[in-house]
């Protein structure tokens, strides 16, 4: 899909980047934000207009224009199981449906899946309520847009990394890691690969339905981590057990290491056509030597 003018709700570390990259195509965007501070450097820049709303009180008091097309960037709220944001979003589209809209969703909707590979016909089964917020934000935008004619396309995405986006002040900590040989599978995408899929998502005309945002090669948190360190010039973190884990890292850590699943990118390298900048993490994160 492409001409007319677009909706970035979000714009954050991921949102502005996809800002930059679609200002550099000379596309007409709007932002929704609920930060006012950014409201006179974007229209500066040549955003179209500002949208300011804070959704958990609310959606924006000017009601909207008609969209070609909406990128929903917006997390769930930071508890219980629903994502009453999406909702209060989708009431305020309600006067003029766009013709797509674009969710970033999470790959942490599949739950535990014991190292399996997993496409998108994997039944969700998530195991957090963070999780459980993003599926259920998931289901609501797929029902709305499905009652109104509205194309839908969902990102379920990996862990994102990349510049100004790495656990940098963790290494420099020296917080352990889980040990390698007991390390699960997990799964990641560079930023920059992903601003290429949220673009391809919006304007590729045989964008439909749900696409796993991964770079396709999965490896372990551990590993990850180590390669940070490398990429950083900083000391590798030390490594614990499982059982030393538990009384020693964060409740958050430890549900990510709960999880082990190894997640195919194929429906989003064959089917929508996304050419991975970074498709290995030796590509996105070389040694402070080479880089």
């Amino acid at each position: 899909m492409t001409g007319g003018s677009y909706l970035l709700a979000g714009c954050g570390r991921v949102g502005g980047r996809l800002l930059a990259a679609e200002q550099a195509a000379a596309r007409a965007l709007s932002i929704l934000s609920r930060d006012p501070l950014r409201r006179s450097a974007e229209l500066a820049a040549g955003v179209t207009a500002w949208f300011e709303a804070d959704l958990d009180r609310g959606a924006p008091s000017d009601p909207p224009p008609s969209f070609s097309g909406v990128w929903y960037l917006v997390p769930p709220p930071g508890e219980g199981r629903s994502d009453p944001r999406l909702r209060r979003f989708l009431e305020w589209l309600e006067p003029a449906p766009p013709r797509r809209l674009v969710l970033v969703s999470t790959t942490g909707v599949y739950g535990d899946c014991g190292g399996a590979w997993v496409d998108e016909g994997r039944r969700p089964d998530p195991a957090t309520d963070r999780a459980r917020r993003r599926l259920d934000a998931e289901g609501a935008l797929r029902q709305w847009c499905d009652a109104r004619g509205v194309q839908w396309v969902i990102l379920r995405v990996a862990g994102i990394y990349g510049p100004g986006m790495l656990p940098e002040g963790r290494l420099r900590r020296s917080e352990p890691v889980l040990q390698a040989a007991e390390a699960p599978w997990s799964n990641r995408i560079h930023v920059e690969d992903l601003v290429q899929a949220l673009q391809a998502a919006m304007h590729r005309p045989e964008a439909a339905g749900l696409y796993n945002a991964t770079d396709g090669n999965p490896t372990t948190m551990t590993d990850y981590f180590n390669r940070v360190a490398d990429h950083l010039g900083l000391p590798r973190p030390p490594e614990i057990g499982r059982a030393e884990a538990r009384r020693r890292l964060s409740g958050g850590m430890l549900s990510y290491l709960s999880e082990s699943k190894r997640l195919s990118n194929r429906r989003l390298v064959e089917q929508l056509g996304v050419r991975l900048r970074y498709p290995t993490l030796e590509k996105g994160l070389p040694p402070a030597d080479d880089a």
